[in-house]
């Protein structure tokens, strides 16, 4: 019995030297919620100027090429999802599958060079070209937030605070799986 007071009160010890050093990391972790707040916001205002900007580019293609509907679909309901997204998980997830469709649309323009030609058309692509340029900037930028704050709160003895008040892990912005891979257009039409 003697042993295990001994062996409390060295804990106690410890845990007192230890509490000021957890009064840092608490402000620290704040902080770093905070930017990845502020930075997830950039991205989501990034998404948004993409949403708006794909309606029109949709139509501009559609009356090219009026026998893509599969692919039309896939878009509308990749941005459907990108509205209705309530948390960063979902979000992501939906503007992952809204780069895939995009991606798609983009391989049967290639197959249109009237459409290619179109001024309208071309200044939707300088628009969305821009648009998904300086949303990999946000992306990049949320994604060393989240570096940061994870590195935070995975060192000791800061560890110990973000578990004492719970502070969560926040997902990184990744390129869906299927990125990695060439869109493939088929031009027949299905009997």
């Amino acid at each position: 019995m003697h042993i295990t007071r001994r062996h409390a009160a060295r804990l106690a010890v410890m845990a007192l030297a230890a509490l000021p050093l957890t009064g840092c990391s608490y402000n620290t972790f704040v902080s770093q919620e905070e930017q990845i707040k502020s930075q997830w916001a950039q991205v989501e205002n990034q998404l948004q100027r993409r949403n708006d900007l794909i309606p029109n580019l949709v139509e501009t293609t559609k009356g090219f090429a009026q026998h893509e509907e599969a692919v039309y679909k896939d878009i509308a309901d990749a941005r459907s999802q990108l509205l209705a997204a309530k948390s960063p998980e979902e979000t992501i997830t939906a503007a992952n599958r809204q780069t895939s469709a995009l991606g798609r649309l983009l391989a049967v323009v290639e197959n249109y060079p009237q459409l290619k030609a179109n001024e309208q058309f071309n200044r939707l692509m300088d628009e969305l070209a821009g648009t998904e340029n300086r949303l990999a900037v946000e992306r990049m930028r949320y994604n060393e937030k989240v570096q940061a704050y994870d590195t935070s709160r995975r060192q000791f003895p800061a560890n110990l605070t973000a578990k004492l008040f719970s502070f969560k892990e926040y997902p990184y912005f990744q390129a869906p799986p299927d990125a990695k891979q060439v869109p493939k257009v088929n031009f027949s039409k299905p009997s």
